[in-house]
C-alpha cells in the first residue's frame, strides 16, 4: 500500500503526485513495483526502502548520501498475540517516508490526524511524534498484557489448565519481545540525543538533516523517560509473570503428589479384603471352612481390617 500525505490548514490531505515537497509518504507492505516507483521520483536508495521489511532487523540508524534511515520496533497485536515489527523512517531534505511490513497503530493515528501538533513538514517533530506514540503504545500494550495475565492467574486458582499455561507462555514471549525491542529503541534515541549535545563530526549529516531546537531536545528528554518507564514495566511484569509460572508448576506438582498419594492409600486398603480373601481361597485345611457363618465372618474381618487402616491413614492426613 502506498499513500501520500501533506498538511494543508491543520488538515492532513492525501495527495496523487509522489515527491511533494514537505509531505509525508506511507509504506504498508509495498509491492516491489511501489517500492521502485517510490526510489525512483525521491531518489532514495531502495535498499533503504527494504532494511524496514524485514522481521528480524533491529533498531538502528543508518545514513545515505542525501537521506536517514532511522529503524526502530514498533508493537503489534496479531490476534490474542503480542509481537513487534520494524517501522523504517527516512528523512531526507524534502519529505519523510515511513515503511513498515504491516498495517499498525502508529502509523494509523499519523494518517487519520489524531496527533495534535503533527505537520508533514517539521520531519523532526515528526520523527519525534513517531517515538513517542511508539513508547506510549508499548506501555498500553503492556498495562493490556498485565491485565489478561491477572484474569488467567485467577482462572488457574480455580482450575489448572494447559490452555491457561500456555496463554500465559504466550504473554511471557509477548513481554521478552517488547524489552528487547525497547532496549534497542532506547540506543537510537540515545543516540538522537548525543547528536543534539555532543555535535560529534561524524553525525554532521544528522545534524544537516535533523534539526533539533531546544523544543524538540525536550520532547526528546520525555521520549527517553517514557521508555526507560515502559523498559522497566515489562521488566517487573515479566518478572511477576515468571514467578507465576513457577508458582503454578510447583502448584501443579504438589497436586500430583496429593493425587498419587490418595491413589496408594486407597490402593491399600482395598488390598486388605483381596489378601484376606485369597488366604480363604487357597485349597488347604483352614480354620472354620465347615462353620455355616465363615463366609460373613471372612468379610467383617476384612471390613474390620480396612476401617482400621483406613482410620490411620486419616490420622495421617493420606485422605
Amino acid at each position: 500500500m502506498l499513500k501520500v500525505y501533506e498538511s494543508q490548514d491543520e488538515k492532513l490531505v492525501e495527495l496523487e503526485n509522489i515527491g511533494v515537497k514537505g509531505s509525508w509518504i506511507c509504506l504498508i507492505n509495498p509491492t516491489q513495483e511501489e517500492k521502485e516507483k517510490v526510489s525512483l521520483e525521491t531518489g532514495v536508495p531502495l535498499d533503504f526502502l527494504e532494511y524496514p521489511l524485514d522481521e528480524e532487523e533491529s533498531s538502528r540508524i543508518e545514513f545515505g548520501e542525501k537521506e536517514i534511515l532511522i529503524i526502530i520496533k514498533i508493537p503489534v497485536v496479531r490476534g490474542e498475540a503480542y509481537d513487534t515489527v520494524p517501522l523504517g523512517i527516512i528523512i531526507t531534505e524534502d519529505l519523510v517516508i515511513t515503511v513498515c511490513l504491516e498495517n499498525n497503530m502508529i502509523t494509523e493515528e499519523l494518517g487519520l490526524s489524531r496527533v495534535k501538533g503533527f505537520y508533514t513538514f517539521k520531519k523532526t517533530r515528526f520523527l519525534l511524534h513517531i517515538l513517542y506514540h511508539t513508547s506510549t503504545l508499548y506501555l498500553r500494550y503492556l498495562r493490556q498484557i498485565d491485565k489478561k495475565s491477572e484474569v488467567i492467574r485467577l482462572k488457574l486458582q480455580r482450575s489448572t489448565r494447559n490452555e491457561e499455561l500456555i496463554q500465559l507462555l504466550d504473554l511471557g514471549k509477548s513481554l521478552v519481545y517488547f524489552t528487547t525491542s525497547l532496549r534497542s529503541n532506547e540506543i537510537v534515541m540515545e543516540k538522537l540525543l548525543k547528536s543534539y549535545l555532543l555535535k560529534e563530526p561524524d553525525l554532521e549529516k544528522q545534524a544537516s538533516l535533523i534539526k533539533m531546537y531546544e523544543e524538540d531536545k525536550e520532547l526528546l528528554e520525555e521520549v527517553i523517560t517514557e521508555n526507560k518507564q515502559a523498559i522497566e514495566m515489562g521488566d517487573i511484569y515479566t518478572s511477576i509473570l515468571n514467578s507465576t509460572m513457577d508458582a503454578f508448576a510447583s502448584v501443579i506438582s504438589n497436586n500430583l503428589n496429593i493425587v498419587m498419594k490418595f491413589l496408594t492409600a486407597v490402593t491399600i486398603v482395598l488390598m486388605i479384603p483381596t489378601a484376606v480373601a485369597s488366604f480363604y481361597g487357597m485349597n488347604v485345611s483352614l480354620p472354620g471352612q465347615h462353620s455355616p457363618h465363615a463366609f460373613g465372618g471372612i468379610l467383617a474381618v476384612s471390613a474390620l481390617l480396612s476401617l482400621i487402616t483406613v482410620m490411620i491413614f486419616r490420622k495421617k492426613h493420606m485422605f
